[in-house]
Order: C-alpha cells, then sequence, then structure tokens
C-alpha cells in the first residue's frame, strides 16, 4: 500500500469518513462538529468544498453514493438528513429523526426498503420510514448498542453490543422476531461486516479478535482470525479478492484470504488433570494428596483443545488455518503435525501509520481510506498483487 493523500484540518479526532464514488473526494465527520467534504485539486492535494458545523458532535453516518442523501447520527440521539448537490461543493439539510435519549452509535439506510435503521448508547435499536420520519419499531437491549449490519434481500438486521454479543432480528414493516444470539466476543464489539454474496458476517472486538459467521452455511460454523494485538476498530471486504481487511489500533491494516478453507478454534477441554502426563493441577487436592505431588498450572492446545500442563506444551507454532498468524501454545502431540506448508501464512500485514479507527474500499478506484486519532485522513492506493495468496 503506498500513501498518496494525507487530509488535514480536523480540529478533534475523525469519526467516520468515506470516499467518494463519483468525485475525486472525501465525506468525513469529526467531534469538532463539522461534516467536510474534501474535493481532489488540480495539483493533487485536497482541500474542502463544504464545511458545515452541526449543533452537536456527529458520531456516525451513512452515505446513499446514489441518492446523495447523508443521514448523521449527532452524540445528543438525534439523526440529521442532508442532500448533496451534484458538484459536492453544499449540502442542504432536509430533516431531524428523534430517534435516541443518548448518542446515536450507528446508521443504515436501505433504498429498497425506504428504512433508516439506527442504534444508540440508549440500548435501543429503532428502524424509521425514511421517506416520512415516522417511527416503524424498535427493540430494546440489555447493553449498549456498538455496531450494526442489515441484510436487504432476508430482511435481518445483526445487531452487537458492549458484552460481545451479536443478535440476529427478522424484521418486519412494524415489528421484528429473534432469530438467535451469538456468543464469541469477550469484550466489546468494535465493528461489524456483512458480506451479502456469501452470506458472511464479520465482527471486530476490542479482545483483538475477529469472528466470521457463516450465516448462510446453516451449521453454525464460525472461524476466528487473531492477527492484531491490540483492539480491532474497523472491516472492509474486497469481493475481487475474496479478501477480508481489518484495521486495529495497533497501526496495522491485515488481509485476510477467505479463499481459504479455514477450520474453526477447537473447544477447549475441561479436566482436573493434565490430558498428556495426567499430572494433577493446581485446584485438584484430591489427586495432590493421593500422589504426593504439587498441582501445577493449566494451558490449553490451541491445535486441539486438550488441557495440558507447561511441560507438556513447551513449543509454539502459527495455526494459519485456525487463524492463529502469531505462534501460540502447541502440545507436544501435536506440533510434530506441523510443517513449513501447514504454516504458510493466510494473512497479509501492511502498516497503517497511525493508530486506524475508521477505514474505506473503493476497489473501482484501488483506494483504501483509513483515519486516526491524529486527525488526519490518509489516502493509500491497494496494489492488488500484494494481496495475493497463489
Amino acid at each position: 500500500m503506498e500513501l498518496v493523500a494525507r487530509l488535514e484540518g480536523h480540529e478533534d479526532i475523525i469519526n467516520q469518513a468515506c470516499i467518494l464514488q463519483d468525485e475525486d473526494g472525501v465525506l468525513s465527520i469529526s467531534e469538532d462538529k463539522t461534516i467536510r467534504i474534501w474535493l481532489k485539486r488540480e495539483r493533487g492535494s485536497y482541500w474542502p468544498s463544504v464545511c458545515h458545523v452541526l449543533p452537536f458532535a456527529p458520531s456516525c453516518f451513512h452515505f446513499d453514493q446514489n441518492l446523495k442523501r447523508i443521514f448523521v447520527g449527532l452524540d445528543s440521539g438525534t439523526i440529521s438528513e442532508f442532500s448533496v448537490t451534484d458538484d459536492f461543493n453544499r449540502i442542504e439539510h432536509l430533516r431531524y429523526f428523534s430517534s435516541h435519549q443518548g448518542k446515536v452509535t450507528g446508521i443504515l439506510f436501505s433504498n429498497t426498503c425506504k428504512w433508516l435503521l439506527s442504534i444508540g448508547r440508549d440500548k435501543q435499536f429503532h428502524w424509521d420510514d425514511s421517506e416520512t420520519g415516522s417511527r416503524l419499531g424498535s427493540h430494546s437491549f440489555q447493553h449498549i448498542c456498538t455496531s450494526v449490519q442489515f441484510d436487504t434481500q432476508s430482511k435481518h438486521v445483526f445487531v452487537a453490543e458492549q458484552n460481545g454479543r451479536i443478535t440476529m432480528l427478522k424484521l418486519e414493516q412494524s415489528s421484528c422476531k429473534h432469530v438467535t444470539t451469538l456468543h464469541g466476543h469477550q469484550a466489546s464489539i468494535r465493528a461489524l461486516l456483512w458480506e451479502p454474496l456469501n452470506k458472511w458476517l464479520f465482527s471486530a472486538g476490542a479482545d483483538h479478535m475477529i469472528i466470521c459467521w457463516d450465516i448462510g452455511g446453516r451449521k453454525g460454523s464460525a472461524y476466528e482470525l487473531q492477527g492484531h494485538r491490540a483492539r480491532v476498530t474497523s472491516l472492509c471486504y474486497s469481493k475481487l479478492k475474496r479478501t477480508l481487511l481489518s484495521g486495529s489500533e495497533d497501526c496495522t491494516i491485515v488481509g485476510w484470504n477467505m479463499e481459504a478453507k479455514r477450520t474453526e478454534t477447537p473447544q477447549w477441554s475441561d479436566s482436573d488433570n493434565c490430558q498428556r502426563c495426567n499430572k494433577p493441577f493446581f485446584w485438584n487436592f484430591r489427586s495432590m494428596y493421593e500422589t504426593k505431588t504439587i498441582g501445577i498450572r493449566q494451558h490449553h492446545c490451541r491445535n486441539c483443545g486438550k488441557a495440558i500442563c507447561g511441560d507438556c506444551s513447551q513449543r509454539k507454532s502459527t495455526i494459519p488455518t485456525i487463524g492463529f498468524e502469531f505462534p501460540v501454545r502447541i502440545c507436544d502431540d501435536c506440533f510434530p503435525l506441523f510443517s513449513d506448508a501447514t504454516r504458510k501464512p493466510l494473512a497479509k500485514f501492511f502498516n497503517a501509520q497511525h493508530h486506524v479507527n475508521c477505514m474505506d474500499l473503493n476497489e473501482s478506484k484501488g483506494l483504501l481510506l483509513t483515519t486516526g486519532y491524529d486527525r488526519t485522513i490518509s489516502l493509500s492506493t491497494i496494489s492488488w498483487p500484494a494481496l495475493s495468496f497463489a
């Protein structure tokens, strides 16, 4: 990835940004209470053609590239709708949606259904009629909602919560039905991404992990991807390369090969003794007394899931097919199964040059946008050969 432009001018953290499809430009919102449209000038630099000041800080937005409608969620809980002129030099306020009692944390607009979907810190999910502004339905959660995705074809919505759960709902015009709850993350989910072709749901969390939920497979399969060392904040998917891109606060962008055959992470076994040498773990007082030995600490092999002791798992290895791109603990029984061929990486790592809190991918232009806590927007060219896993 090669940096081609760095946009500077926001006076506070940039919460979200996207690449414009019909123009060489970028749309961004920031904690400095502004919406900005940056257009590329003749000399190649980007300058704001629009800098609209809002009454409250914007937290998220959805921009319909075809209709040129922007829906902006505010810290006050309201949603403001704007229209953008064809030359991207002016925006016009259309209406307010009185949606939430707290900060809006996610917005989606479906032109097919004429629905505006939103979530907030008030633990509420709403869907409104985007043309009339009237409320169609709501659903309450026990924890703060952090991200939302919607499948237009099936009308299923996925809502992530701060406790790491994802709830799947089936929406009707004025009601919804609970379908299932997905459990996998051990911390707050920062981003969701729906891939409609394969019917995959990707989730990224503060536990440094990404999970690919195979919704279309109807078998409950979930594949973990572990390659970051800090909170994963944003996700993009390349349909051309069938590659998932993830951005993190560790200043790294990872490209994940989603064409590869992957295996689910094994469930960890429960045992009072090492399942290889039978030594008792430190809570197994009866066995310690009978064998006159001191209990030892329990570990788990990341390949088979067995409960093992430290002496039986002194070696480490990457396990790309299970999603471990960093060396992890392997038991002595599993270690001989690995070779250079089985350790071949299924992910590629790139330096983002700042802590990533938002990403946007435009495959037709070959551009990747990232924003960071340094109040800058970076535009980089995508080298597709560099993302090839052949």
